[in-house]
């Protein structure tokens, strides 16, 4: 039974358990002080609605994962206040993918410092002219205020340019640095309609949008209301209220979108979905003659998209307008209390214009933001989404490269869902299989073994439970030379784009040649790829395309063996099969179990079934009987015989 301890500030938790984890003992630290237990609960803030928070939060984290890792990270994004731990990791991989550019950020901000400086060049040239200039009526200094201002300009329109660039450099660092690891995340997810790379690459578009320049922007509008308030007190009074009233409507505007551009994300998405979904199966839905159904049904998610959509633009345009024209009425405002001073005596001319040009610098930043709402708001949510993806798929930490395990499968308890779904398929389920022993997991349609399937491979996450070879954890950890530990050939076989060479060996650049033509010949399929035109160059379409499901079928058995897995897991491998091709998943399994390996293989076939050593039985999700195949299912058929190769 193990025993681990989970600290926070002013906890300490013993959880004792093994499989699913159970609550021992909650105990609070840090709280004794000198005026007694009940003055350090009232210090550090603790109330027994807090420890009963905790305790919640604790006893949810323990109920939906696998491990110590997992609970101390559900734990550290749930828990607020005094019980809060370290911020998420999700949040934190974001922040140091964009920290990492942190030096072409600090240029941004001296290229942004100069460029807003600048901006000044435009009122104190007006402040010249009009009290210098028009009073003195000398052409050489208007000439040469007017050179010195281009000159401003084209340096302000360099810095401009310059950091616009960077910001470009900064979105391509961040996308490339997270490129891999959102991609693997959402791949490890596996309900492919989750956030991944579509996301990344929305906020890739908003850190080189101008957006982001606005940011380094903003800070300079308070101080540009506060050179206004210099010229005169009523100037800055109203350049305050302007600043307040144009942030306050953006404030407004980026809360009514909210929820019109989540509803426009959701239907695009829903959309894409059914389209990439048709694309996909193309030549089914021809043969069916499904076409004119599922575009119409296309066109219908289509339609609500577009409809989300203009609603959503409508409102932010409307924000944007209202935005745009009410700057320009304050700057028209400023000007006409700029010049009822003037007539008063308490300024100059010039000042009225410069007042009226840095009001506008100073809620230029407002209005590009209100602009930009559509981006503001797909950025911010794919920031969120993103966060959540890397916080609960974690990055796995680069072990030591293992030799090649002993194939004794052990599953306990194992329970399976599909990937985001709360409600179990299978389990809990138990069984054993030693080196060289082929476990046949029957039961009519339904009754889980594809699941099963899925959660051995690694596709799918299990719910509860434990599944180990060899002894340890099984875990995409990485084995000696370019092996895997599982080899999977599932129900649905889906071959790629690209040569069956490349197909057989999993796109893996490190499979050698050897180890290709050992798999096909091994799973009996040498003969049909040298047959093909160009053997086993041959270059396939996306899908397969270019072979029957037979010949796919087959293919994907012997990218199943190669690399000599220490477990292989075969999906109904007869499906589409010929008496050859039957012949030849005979052949890989005997050879991979006298290799030592351990062989999981879901298939109603009787001659298949004739080849296992043990039977597991399966009723409706349940394990319903599990032991020898002889004595669970007397058959006539022989078993294989000590000539693997016969």
């Amino acid at each position: 039974m193990a025993t681990t301890i989970i600290e926070t500030r002013d906890f300490k938790v013993m959880v004792i358990g093994s499989g699913n984890w159970s609550v021992a003992a909650l105990a609070q630290r840090h709280m004794a002080t000198a005026h007694g237990q009940g003055s350090g609960r009232r210090r550090a803030g603790i109330t027994a609605k807090r420890l009963n928070e905790f305790v919640a939060v604790l006893k949810q984290s323990i109920a939906r994962s696998a491990g110590f890792g997992a609970v101390m990270r559900h734990l550290r994004c749930r828990m607020k206040g005094p019980l809060a731990m370290t911020s998420c990791g999700g949040r934190d991989e974001l922040r140091q993918a964009l920290g990492r550019s942190r030096g072409l950020l600090r240029a941004v901000g001296l290229f942004s410092f100069f460029a807003n400086l600048l901006m000044l060049a435009g009122p104190l040239y007006m402040l010249q002219v009009y009290d210098r200039v028009l009073s003195s009526r000398s052409e050489a200094t208007l000439v040469a205020l007017t050179l010195l201002l281009a000159f401003l300009c084209a340096v302000m329109a360099l810095l401009d340019h310059a950091r616009r660039r960077l910001m470009a450099r900064i979105a391509a660092r961040f996308q490339v640095a997270l490129d891999r690891r959102v991609f693997a995340a959402a791949l490890r997810r596996g309900d492919g309609a989750g956030p991944g790379p579509g996301e990344l690459q929305l906020l890739q578009r908003a850190i080189e949008s101008p957006l982001m320049t606005v940011a380094f922007d903003l800070p300079w509008t308070p101080l540009f209301l506060v050179a206004i308030a210099l010229f005169h007190p009523w100037l800055g009074v109203l350049g305050l209220l302007s600043g307040g009233i144009l942030i306050a409507l953006a404030l407004l505007g980026h809360r009514v979108l909210r929820e019109p551009a989540a509803h426009v994300s959701i239907a695009t998405q829903r959309a894409e979905r059914d389209a990439g979904e048709i694309a996909a199966e193309a030549e089914t839905i021809r043969a069916l003659g499904m076409g004119p159904a599922l575009l119409g049904r296309w066109s219908g998610l289509r339609g609500q998209a577009q409809a989300a959509m203009l609603g959503a633009s409508d409102l932010g345009g409307g924000f944007a307008a209202a935005t745009r024209a009410l700057r320009l009425f304050l700057q028209s405002a400023m000007l006409g209390l700029g010049a009822w001073l003037v007539l008063r005596g308490e300024v100059t001319g010039g000042v009225m214009v410069a007042a009226s040009i840095l009001l506008g610098r100073a809620l230029a930043p407002v209005e590009m933001i209100a602009g930009q709402y559509p981006l503001l708001h797909g950025a911010v949510r794919a920031w969120h989404a993103l966060a959540a993806l890397l916080r609960e798929e974690p990055a796995g930490r680069p072990g030591l490269t293992l030799p090649r395990p002993e194939a004794r499968l052990e599953v306990s308890g194992l329970v399976v869902a599909p990937p985001g779904a709360a409600a179990p398929l299978v389990g809990p389920l138990s069984f054993r299989a030693e080196p060289g022993q082929v476990i046949g997991a029957i039961g009519a349609a339904g009754s889980g073994k594809t699941a099963l399937a899925q959660a051995i491979s690694g596709a799918w996450r299990p719910l509860e439970g434990a599944i180990r070879l060899g002894g340890a954890a099984l875990d995409p950890v990485p084995v000696g030379g370019s092996g895997r530990l599982v080899g999977c050939m599932p129900q649905r076989v889906r071959l790629f784009e690209g040569t069956i060479a490349e197909n057989i060996a999993g796109f893996d650049p490190g499979v050698k040649d050897g180890a290709v033509v050992a798999a096909a010949d091994q799973a009996g399929v040498q003969e049909m790829i040298l047959g093909l035109p160009a053997g086993y160059d041959t270059r396939l379409g996306a899908g397969g395309r270019g072979l029957s499901l037979g010949q796919m079928q087959r293919i994907a058995l012997a990218r199943a063996i190669c690399g000599d897995p220490a477990l292989v897991v075969l999906d109904a491998p007869d499906a589409h099969l010929d008496g050859e091709g039957l012949a030849g998943v005979v052949r890989a399994i005997r050879l991979a179990c006298a290799r030592g390996g351990a062989v999981l293989l879901m298939t109603h076939n009787r001659a298949l079934i004739g080849e296992c050593d043990l039977v597991l039985m399966l009723d409706a999700g349940r394990q319903k009987a599990f032991g020898p195949r002889e004595a669970l299912i007397p058959s006539p058929v022989v078993r294989r015989s000590a000539a693997v190769g016969a």
